[in-house]
Protein backbone atom coordinates (compact mmCIF):
# COMPACT_ATOMS: atom_id res chain seq x y z
CA UNK A 1 0.00 0.00 0.00
CA UNK A 2 1.78 3.47 -1.33
CA UNK A 3 1.64 6.19 1.44
CA UNK A 4 0.41 9.66 0.83
CA UNK A 5 1.13 12.81 2.38
CA UNK A 6 -0.90 15.14 1.30
CA UNK A 7 -0.58 18.87 2.54
CA UNK A 8 -2.30 21.95 2.69
CA UNK A 9 -1.63 25.87 4.70
CA UNK A 10 -5.49 25.57 5.86
CA UNK A 11 -6.88 23.94 8.84
CA UNK A 12 -8.15 21.00 7.12
CA UNK A 13 -12.03 21.79 7.67
CA UNK A 14 -13.71 23.35 5.11
CA UNK A 15 -11.59 22.35 1.83
CA UNK A 16 -13.80 19.91 0.31
CA UNK A 17 -11.43 19.16 -2.44
CA UNK A 18 -8.85 17.98 -0.91
CA UNK A 19 -11.15 15.94 1.41
CA UNK A 20 -12.27 14.23 -2.06
CA UNK A 21 -8.76 13.71 -3.13
CA UNK A 22 -8.11 12.23 -0.11
CA UNK A 23 -11.14 9.94 -0.01
CA UNK A 24 -11.12 8.85 -3.55
CA UNK A 25 -7.35 7.77 -2.81
CA UNK A 26 -8.19 5.99 0.37
CA UNK A 27 -11.14 4.41 -0.88
CA UNK A 28 -8.85 3.04 -4.01
CA UNK A 29 -6.07 1.31 -1.42
CA UNK A 30 -3.75 4.65 -1.08
CA UNK A 31 -2.22 4.88 2.48
CA UNK A 32 -3.34 8.83 3.57
CA UNK A 33 -2.02 11.97 5.73
CA UNK A 34 -3.43 14.99 5.75
CA UNK A 35 -1.30 17.73 6.66
CA UNK A 36 -2.62 21.04 7.67
CA UNK A 37 -2.04 23.64 10.63
CA UNK A 38 -4.43 24.19 13.71
CA UNK A 39 -6.28 27.66 14.51
CA UNK A 40 -7.47 29.24 17.90
CA UNK A 41 -11.15 28.99 16.08
CA UNK A 42 -10.30 24.96 14.03
CA UNK A 43 -13.68 22.40 14.32
CA UNK A 44 -13.07 19.01 15.24
CA UNK A 45 -12.41 16.85 12.66
CA UNK A 46 -13.11 12.96 12.03
CA UNK A 47 -11.51 11.55 8.44
CA UNK A 48 -11.49 7.67 7.57
CA UNK A 49 -7.73 8.39 7.40
CA UNK A 50 -4.98 10.15 9.71
CA UNK A 51 -4.74 13.76 9.73
CA UNK A 52 -2.18 16.49 11.26
CA UNK A 53 -2.77 20.17 12.32
CA UNK A 54 0.31 22.24 13.07
CA UNK A 55 -0.22 24.68 15.49
CA UNK A 56 1.74 28.10 14.44
CA UNK A 57 3.41 31.08 16.78
CA UNK A 58 2.11 32.95 13.18
CA UNK A 59 -0.57 32.77 11.64
CA UNK A 60 -0.51 35.33 9.13
CA UNK A 61 2.12 37.20 6.65
CA UNK A 62 5.36 36.29 5.62
CA UNK A 63 6.29 34.81 9.29
CA UNK A 64 3.48 32.57 8.48
CA UNK A 65 4.80 31.21 5.45
CA UNK A 66 8.37 30.89 6.95
CA UNK A 67 7.53 28.92 9.45
CA UNK A 68 4.77 26.99 8.05
CA UNK A 69 7.02 25.94 4.93
CA UNK A 70 9.95 25.01 7.60
CA UNK A 71 8.03 22.83 9.80
CA UNK A 72 6.57 21.30 7.01
CA UNK A 73 9.71 20.26 5.42
CA UNK A 74 11.10 18.67 8.33
CA UNK A 75 8.20 17.18 8.95
CA UNK A 76 7.74 15.60 5.46
CA UNK A 77 11.68 14.57 5.25
CA UNK A 78 11.32 12.69 8.61
CA UNK A 79 7.63 10.56 7.60
CA UNK A 80 7.50 7.56 5.58
CA UNK A 81 5.91 8.27 2.33
CA UNK A 82 5.78 7.23 -1.21
CA UNK A 83 4.00 10.19 -2.88
CA UNK A 84 4.09 13.89 -1.83
CA UNK A 85 0.89 15.30 -3.12
CA UNK A 86 1.46 19.28 -2.60
CA UNK A 87 -1.90 21.99 -2.90
CA UNK A 88 -0.81 24.95 -3.82
CA UNK A 89 2.12 26.95 -4.36
CA UNK A 90 2.31 28.03 -0.80
CA UNK A 91 2.90 23.96 0.35
CA UNK A 92 5.22 23.41 -2.75
CA UNK A 93 8.55 24.15 -1.96
CA UNK A 94 9.77 22.07 0.94
CA UNK A 95 7.22 19.05 -1.12
CA UNK A 96 9.95 19.68 -4.18
CA UNK A 97 12.84 19.83 -1.90
CA UNK A 98 12.01 16.49 0.01
CA UNK A 99 11.08 14.93 -3.28
CA UNK A 100 14.64 15.75 -4.39
CA UNK A 101 16.37 14.19 -1.74
CA UNK A 102 14.35 11.54 -1.00
CA UNK A 103 13.87 10.51 -4.26
CA UNK A 104 9.85 10.68 -3.95
CA UNK A 105 7.19 11.06 -6.77
CA UNK A 106 5.71 14.42 -6.05
CA UNK A 107 2.44 15.63 -7.23
CA UNK A 108 1.14 19.17 -7.30
CA UNK A 109 -2.24 20.06 -7.25
CA UNK A 110 -2.98 23.48 -8.28
CA UNK A 111 -6.30 24.83 -7.46
CA UNK A 112 -5.43 28.63 -8.52
CA UNK A 113 -3.22 30.91 -9.82
CA UNK A 114 -1.68 31.60 -6.56
CA UNK A 115 0.39 34.53 -7.66
CA UNK A 116 -2.16 36.08 -9.61
CA UNK A 117 -5.39 36.35 -6.46
CA UNK A 118 -6.11 39.95 -5.88
CA UNK A 119 -4.40 40.30 -2.45
CA UNK A 120 -1.21 40.49 -3.95
CA UNK A 121 -2.32 43.27 -6.73
CA UNK A 122 -0.76 46.01 -4.95
CA UNK A 123 2.56 43.86 -3.09
CA UNK A 124 4.15 43.33 -6.30
CA UNK A 125 7.65 42.30 -4.37
CA UNK A 126 5.48 39.54 -2.88
CA UNK A 127 3.99 38.79 -5.65
CA UNK A 128 7.70 38.70 -8.03
CA UNK A 129 8.88 36.05 -4.96
CA UNK A 130 5.94 33.28 -5.73
CA UNK A 131 6.24 34.23 -9.34
CA UNK A 132 10.09 33.18 -8.95
CA UNK A 133 9.30 30.57 -6.73
CA UNK A 134 6.55 29.04 -9.83
CA UNK A 135 9.55 29.40 -12.41
CA UNK A 136 12.09 27.31 -10.49
CA UNK A 137 9.94 24.59 -9.86
CA UNK A 138 7.17 23.96 -12.21
CA UNK A 139 8.94 23.34 -15.26
CA UNK A 140 10.19 20.50 -13.78
CA UNK A 141 7.07 18.98 -12.69
CA UNK A 142 5.80 15.82 -14.11
CA UNK A 143 2.71 15.12 -12.18
CA UNK A 144 0.32 18.10 -11.95
CA UNK A 145 -3.40 18.95 -12.20
CA UNK A 146 -5.63 22.01 -11.94
CA UNK A 147 -9.40 22.95 -11.66
CA UNK A 148 -9.94 23.90 -15.09
CA UNK A 149 -9.01 23.97 -18.78
CA UNK A 150 -7.90 27.64 -18.81
CA UNK A 151 -5.42 27.24 -15.60
CA UNK A 152 -4.25 24.35 -17.49
CA UNK A 153 -3.73 25.72 -20.57
CA UNK A 154 -2.12 29.01 -19.33
CA UNK A 155 0.44 26.83 -16.98
CA UNK A 156 1.07 24.45 -20.46
CA UNK A 157 2.07 27.48 -22.47
CA UNK A 158 4.00 29.13 -19.81
CA UNK A 159 6.35 26.34 -18.55
CA UNK A 160 5.99 23.88 -21.37
CA UNK A 161 4.33 21.44 -18.36
CA UNK A 162 1.52 18.75 -18.82
CA UNK A 163 -1.07 19.59 -16.26
CA UNK A 164 -4.04 17.74 -16.14
CA UNK A 165 -7.54 19.25 -15.63
CA UNK A 166 -9.88 16.99 -12.31
CA UNK A 167 -12.66 19.43 -11.88
CA UNK A 168 -13.92 19.89 -8.32
CA UNK A 169 -17.34 18.17 -8.81
CA UNK A 170 -19.62 17.93 -5.91
CA UNK A 171 -20.08 13.83 -5.52
CA UNK A 172 -23.23 12.21 -6.70
CA UNK A 173 -25.84 12.06 -4.16
CA UNK A 174 -28.96 13.45 -2.69
CA UNK A 175 -28.95 16.63 -1.15
CA UNK A 176 -31.26 17.33 2.02
CA UNK A 177 -32.66 20.41 3.56
CA UNK A 178 -31.79 20.88 7.54
CA UNK A 179 -32.81 23.50 9.63
CA UNK A 180 -32.46 27.57 8.78
CA UNK A 181 -29.97 28.90 11.66
CA UNK A 182 -32.10 32.38 11.24
CA UNK A 183 -35.67 33.26 10.37
CA UNK A 184 -36.44 34.39 7.21
CA UNK A 185 -40.03 35.32 7.11
CA UNK A 186 -40.38 33.46 4.33
CA UNK A 187 -38.56 35.42 1.96
CA UNK A 188 -36.65 34.60 -0.68
CA UNK A 189 -33.06 33.50 0.09
CA UNK A 190 -29.69 35.13 -2.06
CA UNK A 191 -26.70 32.37 -0.82
CA UNK A 192 -22.86 33.46 -0.68
CA UNK A 193 -20.95 30.11 0.23
CA UNK A 194 -16.94 30.64 0.25
CA UNK A 195 -14.35 32.73 1.54
CA UNK A 196 -15.06 36.43 2.42
CA UNK A 197 -11.75 38.13 0.75
CA UNK A 198 -11.62 41.45 -1.77
CA UNK A 199 -13.07 41.06 -5.11
CA UNK A 200 -16.02 38.29 -4.59
CA UNK A 201 -18.56 41.17 -5.33
CA UNK A 202 -20.03 41.08 -2.08
CA UNK A 203 -20.21 44.64 -1.44
CA UNK A 204 -21.84 45.28 -4.12
CA UNK A 205 -24.51 42.70 -3.32
CA UNK A 206 -24.92 43.94 -0.32
CA UNK A 207 -26.02 47.12 -1.88
CA UNK A 208 -28.11 45.40 -4.29
CA UNK A 209 -30.23 43.94 -1.60
CA UNK A 210 -31.52 47.62 -0.86
CA UNK A 211 -33.44 47.14 -3.96
CA UNK A 212 -34.45 44.02 -3.24
CA UNK A 213 -36.64 44.01 0.45
CA UNK A 214 -37.87 41.38 0.08
CA UNK A 215 -35.07 38.79 -0.41
CA UNK A 216 -32.47 37.38 2.64
CA UNK A 217 -28.92 37.49 1.46
CA UNK A 218 -27.11 35.03 3.59
CA UNK A 219 -23.17 35.35 3.47
CA UNK A 220 -21.69 31.51 4.61
CA UNK A 221 -18.17 31.91 5.28
CA UNK A 222 -15.22 33.94 6.75
CA UNK A 223 -12.78 35.99 5.44
CA UNK A 224 -10.39 39.20 5.45
CA UNK A 225 -13.00 41.79 4.63
CA UNK A 226 -16.06 40.14 7.36
CA UNK A 227 -15.65 43.44 9.25
CA UNK A 228 -15.93 45.73 6.24
CA UNK A 229 -18.69 43.96 4.96
CA UNK A 230 -20.56 44.19 8.62
CA UNK A 231 -19.78 47.58 8.95
CA UNK A 232 -21.43 48.07 5.10
CA UNK A 233 -24.52 45.96 6.38
CA UNK A 234 -24.72 48.89 8.94
CA UNK A 235 -24.06 51.86 7.51
CA UNK A 236 -26.63 51.02 4.87
CA UNK A 237 -29.15 49.72 7.70
CA UNK A 238 -29.38 46.26 5.36
CA UNK A 239 -31.68 44.05 8.06
CA UNK A 240 -31.73 41.70 5.46
CA UNK A 241 -28.32 40.71 5.65
CA UNK A 242 -26.98 37.41 7.60
CA UNK A 243 -24.01 35.88 8.23
CA UNK A 244 -23.53 32.47 9.18
CA UNK A 245 -19.58 32.75 10.02
CA UNK A 246 -17.48 29.64 8.57
CA UNK A 247 -19.56 26.08 8.57
CA UNK A 248 -18.46 22.62 8.20
CA UNK A 249 -19.03 21.45 4.81
CA UNK A 250 -21.77 19.01 6.20
CA UNK A 251 -23.70 22.21 7.42
CA UNK A 252 -23.40 24.09 4.45
CA UNK A 253 -24.88 21.35 2.34
CA UNK A 254 -27.80 21.20 4.44
CA UNK A 255 -28.83 24.86 4.29
CA UNK A 256 -27.65 25.40 0.34
CA UNK A 257 -30.79 23.70 -0.97
CA UNK A 258 -33.00 26.45 0.79
CA UNK A 259 -31.95 28.84 -1.24
CA UNK A 260 -33.51 30.49 -4.28
CA UNK A 261 -30.52 31.64 -6.15
CA UNK A 262 -26.56 30.75 -5.32
CA UNK A 263 -24.42 33.88 -6.43
CA UNK A 264 -20.73 33.94 -7.31
CA UNK A 265 -20.08 37.44 -8.93
CA UNK A 266 -15.80 37.62 -8.82
CA UNK A 267 -14.67 40.64 -9.86
CA UNK A 268 -11.97 40.72 -12.81
CA UNK A 269 -9.03 41.41 -10.60
CA UNK A 270 -6.37 39.46 -12.59
CA UNK A 271 -6.17 36.19 -13.74
CA UNK A 272 -6.47 34.49 -10.90
CA UNK A 273 -10.38 35.32 -10.77
CA UNK A 274 -10.32 35.95 -14.28
CA UNK A 275 -10.05 31.86 -15.00
CA UNK A 276 -11.63 31.22 -11.64
CA UNK A 277 -14.14 27.89 -11.38
CA UNK A 278 -15.59 28.21 -7.96
CA UNK A 279 -16.59 25.31 -5.92
CA UNK A 280 -19.72 27.05 -4.83
CA UNK A 281 -20.74 26.55 -8.45
CA UNK A 282 -21.41 23.15 -8.58
CA UNK A 283 -22.64 23.07 -4.67
CA UNK A 284 -25.51 25.32 -5.84
CA UNK A 285 -25.89 23.28 -9.28
CA UNK A 286 -26.21 20.00 -6.92
CA UNK A 287 -28.66 21.27 -4.75
CA UNK A 288 -30.58 22.55 -7.56
CA UNK A 289 -30.17 26.27 -7.10
CA UNK A 290 -30.18 28.71 -9.99
CA UNK A 291 -27.14 30.43 -10.24
CA UNK A 292 -26.28 34.27 -10.88
CA UNK A 293 -22.17 34.64 -12.29
CA UNK A 294 -19.41 37.62 -13.40
CA UNK A 295 -19.17 36.99 -16.90
CA UNK A 296 -15.85 35.41 -16.58
CA UNK A 297 -14.88 32.78 -19.51
CA UNK A 298 -14.71 29.10 -16.52
CA UNK A 299 -18.25 30.59 -15.12
CA UNK A 300 -20.29 31.74 -17.94
CA UNK A 301 -19.32 28.39 -20.24
CA UNK A 302 -21.41 26.54 -17.25
CA UNK A 303 -24.30 28.87 -17.79
CA UNK A 304 -23.93 28.54 -21.41
CA UNK A 305 -23.96 25.14 -21.52
CA UNK A 306 -26.22 23.54 -18.89
CA UNK A 307 -28.72 27.01 -19.00
CA UNK A 308 -28.91 26.80 -15.14
CA UNK A 309 -28.51 30.45 -14.38
CA UNK A 310 -27.31 33.58 -15.92
CA UNK A 311 -25.09 35.87 -16.60
CA UNK A 312 -24.81 39.54 -14.65
CA UNK A 313 -26.02 42.23 -17.68
CA UNK A 314 -24.71 44.78 -15.35
CA UNK A 315 -22.44 45.44 -11.87
CA UNK A 316 -24.64 48.01 -10.62
CA UNK A 317 -27.17 47.59 -7.76
CA UNK A 318 -30.18 48.65 -9.29
CA UNK A 319 -29.95 46.46 -12.08
CA UNK A 320 -28.55 43.75 -11.00
CA UNK A 321 -32.19 43.84 -8.53
CA UNK A 322 -34.17 43.53 -10.97
CA UNK A 323 -32.29 41.05 -13.17
CA UNK A 324 -32.57 38.35 -9.95
CA UNK A 325 -35.76 39.63 -9.45
CA UNK A 326 -36.57 38.61 -12.98
CA UNK A 327 -33.98 35.60 -13.11
CA UNK A 328 -36.75 33.72 -10.71
CA UNK A 329 -39.96 34.42 -12.63
CA UNK A 330 -37.66 31.11 -14.63
CA UNK A 331 -37.67 28.27 -14.06
CA UNK A 332 -34.10 26.09 -14.23
CA UNK A 333 -35.45 23.21 -12.26
CA UNK A 334 -34.91 20.68 -15.36
CA UNK A 335 -31.49 22.28 -16.44
CA UNK A 336 -30.58 21.60 -12.78
CA UNK A 337 -31.26 18.51 -13.14
CA UNK A 338 -29.31 17.56 -16.50
CA UNK A 339 -26.37 19.28 -15.22
CA UNK A 340 -26.26 17.50 -11.41
CA UNK A 341 -26.26 14.11 -12.99
CA UNK A 342 -23.19 15.18 -15.21
CA UNK A 343 -21.12 17.40 -12.92
CA UNK A 344 -20.06 14.57 -10.52
CA UNK A 345 -16.96 13.74 -8.99
CA UNK A 346 -16.85 9.99 -9.38
CA UNK A 347 -16.09 11.09 -13.69
CA UNK A 348 -12.64 12.00 -12.82
CA UNK A 349 -9.58 10.63 -13.82
CA UNK A 350 -7.59 11.33 -10.08
CA UNK A 351 -6.71 7.95 -9.55
CA UNK A 352 -5.32 7.61 -12.87
CA UNK A 353 -2.69 9.93 -12.56
CA UNK A 354 -1.89 8.49 -9.06
CA UNK A 355 -1.47 4.65 -10.38
CA UNK A 356 0.08 6.25 -13.92
CA UNK A 357 3.35 8.40 -12.08
CA UNK A 358 5.79 9.64 -13.87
Amino acid sequence: MKKVIVSVTNDLTTDQRVAKVCNTLFNNGFDILLVGRKLKDSLPIQRNYPTKRISLFFNKGFLFYAEYNFRLFFFLLFTKKNILLSNDLDTLLPNYLVSKLQHKKLVYDSHELFPEVPELLHKPFVKKTWITLENLILPKLKNSYTVCKSIADFYNKKYNANFKVIKNYPYSKSVEKGVLPFHHNQKKIILYQGAINLGRGLALMIKTMQFLPDFTFVIAGKGDIDCELKALVKKLNCKNVKFLGKLAPLELQKITPHADLGISLEEDLGLNYRFALPNKIYDYIHAEVPILISDLPEMKKIVLKYGVGEIVKSRTPESMANQIKQLLEKDFSNQLKKAKKECIWEDEKLVHIFKNLN
